[in-house]
């Protein structure tokens, strides 16, 4: 009978365990995703002749970002 508590109690702390990695693993993907990928790509485009496609873009992420900072606060 303890055993079988005993799992139930394991299964609950990691399970609750494993959920908060997810969490924590898609923040620090969006952060890694919005200061290291983003640049590169934008400046790869630049680099590369695209200047038609990296400046919409360019345009659109700071008009989001923006966007979002001022409805934080």
């Amino acid at each position: 009978m303890l055993t079988l508590l005993f799992v139930i109690c394991m299964f609950g702390i990691f399970g609750k365990l494993i959920g908060l990695a997810f969490k924590m693993t898609w923040g620090i993907a969006k952060v890694l995703f919005t200061l290291v990928f983003l640049p590169v790509i934008l400046v790869g485009l630049a680099m590369g002749g695209l200047l038609v496609v990296a400046f919409p873009l360019l345009i659109v992420v700071g008009i989001v970002s923006l966007a979002v900072g001022l409805l934080k606060g």
